[in-house]
């Protein structure tokens, strides 16, 4: 009979067993490099500075390789050291965050997904309490994420995209349109604006994520312009937040600038409908595709975007 695939990786793991350290032995390490020491190693592991030692040599051992470079005083890495504790570290960190989640879920079902602050903060946190009423058993773990943003670098299952249909290798939901209007402060214009022109005249304020925003806008309502300068801002909310305080105007998402202007502290700076400059999706790499909490979460906000809301 001929072996599977499975069968052969996993035989193939299992024949690499021994060149698998201890997690004592990978914390000895890590703790030495950040540290400088086997006694301060000792002391922030709660071992002894002879049970670290062993853990050391033992790992150097089982390796053969030299990882310690040893003088009176300190000890430090050598370069094979350096480059392998830096994975170690990675791993260790991905172990950790793991044995959180369980302990916060013991069920299981937790959805790791990376969010845009201010599309999380405005939009997506005001409905999980839905979510979770229908899916108990499934924990979101939120992370935030600024653009760009790879999959190859985290542990997120899923994350929320901003824009068109440019990355690779993932599957799209398409959750909505970014809608935005211009907004300022109560009192900041001295004389309403007529035209959109008009707002040339006055600070605009821009997102680093996003800087030609307003370009694309003005575009839109066919008065092109280009070369817009101002004040940069790392996030909406935080633009927002400018934008109360006088700062000038802001190109906000209609989900940002809403609770301010029924508020009262913005306003709208020129009068015109909303215009769309992209669109909000979910993705997720392929190889996730059949993980049961984010399908849960995929048919969940299908049901939440607004082209089927009631």
């Amino acid at each position: 009979m001929k072996p599977t695939h499975f069968s052969m990786s996993f035989t193939s793991m299992i024949s690499q067993r021994r060149f698998l350290p201890s997690i004592s032995s990978l914390l000895a390490l890590e703790a030495v490099s950040r540290l400088g020491s086997a006694s301060a190693a000792a002391k922030d592991l709660s071992l002894t500075q002879s049970a670290v030692s062993h853990q050391l040599k033992q790992l150097e051992a089982q390796m053969g390789v030299r990882l310690i470079a040893r003088d009176k005083m300190k000890l430090t890495l050598t370069p094979a050291g350096q480059e392998f504790v830096q994975e170690a570290r990675l791993l260790l960190e991905r172990l950790s965050q793991a044995s959180i989640k369980l302990r916060a879920n013991p069920a299981g079902g937790s959805l790791n997904l990376s969010i845009l602050p201010a599309f999380g903060l405005h939009w997506l946190a005001p409905r999980l309490k839905d979510f979770n009423h229908h899916h108990p058993n499934v924990s979101i773990n939120l992370q935030t994420h600024k653009l760009p943003f790879s999959f190859d670098n985290s542990s997120s299952h899923a994350a929320i995209h901003y824009g068109k249909r440019d990355w690779p290798d993932v599957n799209y939901l398409e959750l909505l349109p970014n809608h935005v209007i211009p907004v300022c402060a109560p009192g900041s214009m001295k004389h309403p604006v007529k035209t959109a022109k008009g707002l040339l005249a006055h600070p605009l304020l821009h997102l680093e994520t996003h800087p030609d925003s307003w370009e694309q806008w003005f575009g839109h309502i066919q008065h092109p312009v280009s070369g817009l300068k101002g004040s940069l801002f790392d996030q909406s909310s935080t633009m927002a937040q400018a934008a109360v305080h006088g700062l000038g105007v802001a190109l906000l998402p209609t989900f940002v600038a809403q609770e301010e202007v029924e508020s009262g502290r913005l306003v709208l700076a020129f009068e015109c409908p909303p215009v769309a400059l992209g669109m909000y999706y979910l993705v997720w790499p392929k190889a996730h595709v059949q993980y049961s909490p984010l399908k849960h979460f995929r048919d969940w906000l299908e049901a939440q975007r607004p082209e089927q809301s009631s």
